[in-house]
């Protein structure tokens, strides 16, 4: 009986068990029903109501394209060179062996086209030491060009042709640009004609030191556009077709496009645009201070708080800054309301105002903001405007001469001379020297103007005569004449 009882409750023990695990497997594999439970103890995850603007991805640079590619030419430029022994010993005689000139350089670049009657702007780089300027069209059509002037501190160059009626390109306001926004860069690179590429504006402002010298400026927009070799001179244009900058250089380890491209604000291309025209020279404002820019370190160092702003190491005596109150120790922190990081932000904003400008600097003196207004001066510490001097005859040298522009000075890192702009029967053509070349002396006396010419020769104690000088490729001569 005990046996029986036994099997029994193991009997039903065991189905109990069995009927337990098929309980909890059918329920396993059942779909749980959803329950909304409400309770005040669950908060919500707050969520931003945002209205977000899609980015197009559809947008239109055909007109931009077909307004830009008829407007940016092709320039190919004819530089004469000749070896350095070749004058230092034939002298004057080079023409009778040689003819000249005995070999040339061909460079290509882009120009942009600003006003229907022929004036083109592009970068000094691309003309500068030029013989001759072949300007190409994008309906193949050829023009010679001539410079009007250069401004080797902003690696800009006016040149013209004569011509009516040209398509061309109208400025826009480099100021407004945004980091992001969409731009073109249309230009000849490597020597094709009118390529136009898209992005975007990377950065503002960018110094890359590729000028040099104390009076560069370099307020460069960075874009991703791509740029090669023969897009210098070229445009950069916003989606509406304004020229917004002038592309100039590109970042790279192998001279060809690597993302990183170079242009030059047109607010500054507008101010040296209309200086060359109007006066045939750059003029250059100037603060009349030396600054730097601020690190951490330096900050640490004079105990400053803020990384922002250029600070004022020191003044020029007599200049437009210590005659409004900046001292050294100040820090510019914004000019005519543009605000004001580094150097090249400062110097890009100056770069757009001429001598005699007044112009609001706010700056922080002792930890206190104050605003003062600075009437802007020259480098000879005045707010005169000073105009190239008209070209005059020289009937000794048999030569059409004129006071060689700053920009000239500059490219060649000269500070005086005079520039031949033709060459008749003379004293020049016997020496072989050509349109182009810069006089820096005559008879062992600086020339800079009629006048000192005029002494150099009259007071010549002999019958010779010495002219030394250096050309736009940089070569120098220096040969005599005797009657």
């Amino acid at each position: 009986m005990k046996t029986i009882i036994k099997s029994f409750i193991g009997a039903v023990a065991g189905t109990l068990l069995v009927l337990a695990i098929a309980f909890f497997f059918i329920k396993k594999h059942q779909p749980e029903k959803t329950h909304i439970i409400q309770t005040t103890q669950i908060q919500k995850i707050p969520v931003e109501q945002t209205s977000y603007t899609v980015a197009p991805q559809c947008t239109d640079f055909t007109k931009a394209a077909a307004k830009s590619v008829d407007a940016v030419v092709h320039i190919k430029t004819i530089i004469g060179v000749k070896p350095r022994y070749y004058d230092n010993f034939f002298g004057s005689l080079r023409n009778y062996f040689y003819g000249q000139p005995q070999e040339a350089l061909i460079a290509f670049g882009s120009g942009v086209v600003i006003s229907p009657n022929g004036y083109i702007v592009t970068n000094n780089h691309v003309v500068a030491g030029a013989n001759k300027i072949i300007v190409t069209f994008n309906n193949k059509r050829q023009m010679v060009a001539k410079v009007i002037g250069t401004s080797p501190s902003t690696d800009l160059a006016l040149i013209k042709v004569d011509a009516h009626h040209l398509p061309y390109l109208t400025y826009g306001n480099s100021d407004n640009l945004k980091v992001g926004q969409w731009v073109l860069a249309v230009g000849n690179p490597f020597n094709l004609t009118s390529t136009v590429t898209a992005g975007i504006v990377s950065a503002k402002a960018r110094d890359i030191h590729i000028l040099g010298g104390n009076s560069a400026i370099e307020s460069f927009i960075q874009t991703d556009a791509a740029i090669n070799p023969g897009n210098s001179g070229g445009a950069l244009v916003n989606t509406k077709g304004q020229l917004v900058g002038i592309n100039a250089a590109i970042a790279s380890q192998t001279g060809a496009y690597e993302g990183y491209s170079f242009a030059i604000p047109v607010n500054l291309v507008r101010k040296v645009v209309n200086d060359l025209m109007n006066y045939g020279q750059i003029q250059r404002a100037y603060l009349g201070v030396q600054i730097r820019d601020i690190n951490a370190n330096f900050a640490k160092e004079k105990h400053l708080n803020d990384l922002n702003g250029v600070y004022v190491a020191g003044v020029v005596n007599d200049g437009a800054a210590k005659q409004a109150g900046i001292k050294p120790g100040d820090i510019i922190i914004s000019i005519n309301h543009h605000p004001v990081q580094n150097i090249s932000q400062l110097m890009g904003i100056l770069g757009q105002y001429s001598p005699g400008n007044t112009v609001s600097v706010s700056i922080l003196h002792e930890g206190k903001e104050k605003t003062l207004e600075i009437k802007l001066r020259n480098r000879n510490g005045t707010t005169s405007l000073v105009k190239a001097l008209k070209p005059f005859y020289d009937e000794a040298l048999g030569a059409m001469l004129k006071t060689a522009t700053a920009g000239d000075l500059e490219n060649l890192n000269i500070n005086h001379g005079l520039k031949v702009v033709s060459v008749k029967k003379g004293i020049l053509q016997r020496g072989g020297i050509s349109e182009g070349f810069i006089i820096t002396e005559v008879n062992g006396r600086e020339v800079n103007n009629k006048k000192q010419i005029d002494q150099a020769l009259a007071d010549n104690n002999s019958n010779t005569i010495k002219v030394s000088g250096v050309y736009p490729n940089g070569m120098r001569i220096s040969f005599e004449y005797v009657p």
